[in-house]
């Protein structure tokens, strides 16, 4: 009955918002609440579980939300972003803009977590849209696709590392496979992106005029000056995301230092400081609750609710035991490395993480591998990547990094399931393809 209760969840969510015009955050934490009594959990439990999805979410992004907004808009007040756009442009051209973002979206993806690697990225990403004259559909999938691709499937970001480490996985073959295969599927979604999303349109910043952007474009910064914001922060969350790989014991001082700049919260508030550094002539009116700082943190707020209603309706699925439940309905079948991905698929769908996703999977997946023929160190590295693949799909609103996407880019629920949650499908099943056909070969 849980997964009735999902589906009909889900229903409930699309028609609370797109039918009767419900503001988001109350769908979600309305339909969270719905599905806790209808799973029969416990009052005490349904009340921790919002504490926890609401302060759990906002923890873990919250901050880096608000300071990424604050970056964003010293970046397009002060003609930064699109000083750095016109760059960019030069380069890449400006039919090739949802390429260029994808890419980008999936190298900053290997160091950074998606959500924070969008944040970051989404004001350069909204400028270069602008410059170019194109939809910010195309783009902001061809960049969260980019982001979701290496966050799941190439270490050393966490997901596909603990799963690594829980079935005995050799790292270095889990890369040397993962590569390829993540090549392959961000090939896919950036034919997704210009082909499909791209016939969407969103405006990239409908309240900024081009006549606007000359104005500020008089004044703006440098296109090296702009980038320091942006790129500051991703080269000490790289650091970061480097030295957690030496032993706890064995770092330095200045290691520990570095690790602690790294770390995605303070190394948004140095990209802030960055920012200010960013107008001609700053003044205190800039900072304050009428300036742009002001406006930033009331801009925020909105994404803030909606992200921590999400990690509530998440929460609430998690500890409803949904995602053990449909694991195990899948893995009495045998289906060779469609398994793994069915039940990573399945845990995404029903609690949102694709890191818990990843690792849950894995957990139920290590004592079948015997019985399962998942043998040899091949068979671990491919069953790690399967499992990443599975991660994917379907990011859907009980994912925070779907709200993330959504409210960044001015999209509506149904635009979001029809492009993101559509687009993670796309990449996810290209994925777990790969993956069939060099076991064909490799076994």
């Amino acid at each position: 009955m849980l997964v009735v209760y999902l589906l009909l969840s889900i229903a409930l969510i699309i028609g609370l918002i797109n039918y009767l015009r419900l503001h988001p955050f109350l769908a979600l934490f309305m339909v969270a609440i719905f599905f806790g009594l209808a799973a029969g959990m416990d009052y005490q439990i349904i009340l921790q579980t919002i504490n926890d999805g609401f302060g759990g979410t906002l923890g873990k992004i919250g901050l880096v939300i608000i300071f990424g907004v604050i970056i964003g808009a010293f970046l397009e007040n002060t003609g930064g972003a699109y000083a750095l756009a016109e760059a960019v442009l030069k380069v890449v051209g400006k039919k090739r803009v949802p390429t260029a973002m994808g890419i980008l979206g999936y190298f900053v993806s290997i160091p950074v977590f998606a959500d924070s690697g969008f944040i970051l990225l989404s004001p350069l990403n909204k400028s270069l849209s602008k410059k170019a004259g194109i939809s910010l559909a195309g783009s902001a999938i061809a960049l969260a696709m980019g982001l979701t691709i290496a966050h799941n499937l190439v270490p050393p970001t966490p997901g596909p590392i603990a799963a690594a480490g829980i079935l005995n996985a050799d790292l270095g073959l889990v890369l040397a496979l993962a590569i390829p295969i993540s090549m392959v599927a961000l090939i896919m979604a950036l034919l997704f992106a210009t082909k499909f999303a791209a016939r969407t349109y969103i405006d990239p910043n409908p309240e900024i005029s081009q006549e606007s952007i000359d104005l500020r474009m008089k004044t703006a910064p440098s296109a090296f000056k702009a980038s320091l914001p942006i790129v500051i922060p991703i080269i000490l969350i790289m650091v970061n995301s480097r030295l957690r790989l030496i032993p706890l014991q064995e770092i330095a001082s200045w290691q520990s230092f570095l690790m602690f700049l790294g770390e995605p919260v303070i190394a948004l508030v140095i990209g802030m400081f960055l920012a200010f550094a960013l107008p001609k002539k700053m003044n205190r009116e800039l900072i304050s609750t009428d300036g742009w700082v002001g406006k930033a943190l009331k801009d925020s707020a909105n994404i803030l609710l909606i992200t921590g209603a999400g990690g509530v309706f998440g929460k609430m699925l998690q500890n409803s035991g949904i995602a053990e439940v449909m694991g195990d309905a899948l893995s009495d079948l045998n289906l060779s490395f469609f398994l793994p991905f069915l039940i990573a698929s399945a845990i995404k769908l029903a609690q949102g993480s694709s890191t818990v996703a990843l690792i849950t999977a894995a957990s139920i997946v290590f004592p079948m591998m015997g019985s399962l023929g998942f043998v040899t160190e091949m068979d671990k590295a491919l069953l790690v990547i399967s499992i990443g693949a599975g991660s994917m799909v379907v990011s859907h609103a009980n994912d925070s990094f779907f709200w993330v996407v959504t409210q960044m880019s001015g999209m509506n629920i149904g635009k979001g399931y029809k492009l993101h949650s559509l687009g993670t499908l796309v990449i996810g099943l290209t994925s777990i393809i790969s993956v069939l056909i060099i076991s064909l070969f490799v076994n």
